[in-house]
C-alpha cells in the first residue's frame, strides 16, 4: 500500500518512478543497439566481424569506409541520393502547398473526389508499380537517370504534403483572409504572404517526411537506376551479390547512409513536433 500511495505522489509531482527510469532505460537500449552494432561491424575486420563469440574488444579501423567511398563509389551515390531528395522534397512542396491551400481554402465542383484521389495514391503498394514504372521509363528514355526517380518519389511524397499541409490551413482562422481581401490582396498575395507562413511548421514536416522517404527508397531506385544514379540504398545492397558477403562494407554503407538522416531529424526535431501537435487542440 504504500509503495503504491510513494508511485502515485511520485506520478502526481512529476518525477519519475524508478521503475519508469529503468524500464526507459531498457526501451532506449533496445532501440539504440542496433545503430552501435551496425557502427562498430562497420569499424570492424572481416574476420574481426565474422567472429563468434562476437569480439567485443577490438582495434577500429577506418579501412571499410575508404574502399566504400573510394574505390566502390559509394560516395557518388551518396551524391545522387541527395540530388533526388533535394529535388523531390522542394517539388513535392512547390506543388502540395498551394493544392493543399487551394482544398483548405475553395469550394469547387469535385472537391472531395480529388481528395480522395490523392490520399488513396499512397494506399497502393510500390511492388504493384515497379514492373509498369520500369517498362514506361526505359520506352521513353528515363531509365537510370535522376528525373525517372524524381517524378516517382514526387507520386509518393505529393499526397504526404497535400493531407498534412491541408489540415495545417484549415486550422488558420479565415478571418485572416477577409482582413487582407479587405485591404486589397489578392488570393496568391494571401497565400504567400500570410498562410504559408502561418503553415511553417506543417510544411516543415512534409518536408522532413519527403526527404527521408526520398533519401531511404530501395525498391525504385534499385530497379530504374542501376548504374549512373544509383542511390545510396541501392549500392549498399550490392555488396550482398556472390558468396563472400563483406559485412564491414555493407555496415560502413548503411552508416553513411543514416548518419545525415539522423542529424537532420535531431536539427529539425522541434519543427516535427511543432507541426505534428498544431491543430490537435482547439
Amino acid at each position: 500500500m504504500a509503495a503504491g500511495t510513494s508511485r502515485a505522489s511520485a506520478w502526481r509531482s512529476g518525477k519519475p518512478w524508478l521503475g519508469e527510469v529503468i524500464l526507459l532505460c531498457i526501451i532506449c537500449l533496445f532501440c539504440v543497439f542496433p545503430f552501435y552494432w551496425m557502427v562498430t561491424t562497420s569499424l570492424k575486420t572481416q574476420v574481426v566481424a565474422l567472429q563468434s563469440p562476437p569480439a567485443w574488444m577490438f582495434t577500429p579501423t577506418l579501412a571499410n569506409y575508404w574502399e566504400v567511398l573510394f574505390e566502390d563509389k559509394v560516395g557518388v551515390s551518396l551524391i545522387n541520393s541527395l540530388i533526388v531528395a533535394v529535388a523531390t522534397t522542394v517539388l513535392s512542396i512547390g506543388l502540395g502547398c498551394p493544392a493543399a491551400y487551394a482544398l483548405a481554402r475553395f469550394e469547387f465542383r469535385g472537391k472531395k473526389d480529388l481528395w480522395f484521389w490523392f490520399i488513396t495514391n499512397r494506399f497502393v503498394s510500390p511492388v504493384v508499380l515497379v514492373f509498369p514504372v520500369f517498362l514506361i521509363a526505359r520506352q521513353i528514355g528515363l531509365r537510370d537517370t535522376h528525373l525517372a526517380l524524381v517524378l516517382m518519389y514526387i507520386t509518393f511524397c505529393l499526397p504526404i504534403v497535400i493531407w498534412i499541409c491541408t489540415d495545417q490551413f484549415r486550422s488558420i482562422p479565415y478571418d485572416l483572409d477577409e482582413a487582407a481581401s479587405l485591404e486589397g490582396a489578392g488570393h496568391w498575395r494571401i497565400f504567400w504572404s500570410i498562410c504559408l507562413p502561418l503553415a511553417m511548421p506543417g510544411v516543415a514536416v512534409s518536408a522532413i517526411f519527403s526527404f527521408i522517404f526520398s533519401w531511404n527508397e530501395l525498391l525504385f531506385a534499385y530497379i530504374l537506376a542501376p548504374k549512373a544514379a544509383k542511390t545510396a540504398p541501392a549500392m549498399a545492397i550490392t555488396f550482398m551479390e556472390g558468396y563472400d558477403v563483406p559485412y564491414g562494407k555493407i555496415m560502413a554503407t548503411a552508416t553513411l547512409i543514416v548518419v545525415p538522416v539522423l542529424i537532420f531529424a535531431v536539427i529539425v526535431s522541434r519543427h516535427l513536433v511543432r507541426g505534428l501537435t498544431m491543430g490537435a487542440v482547439k
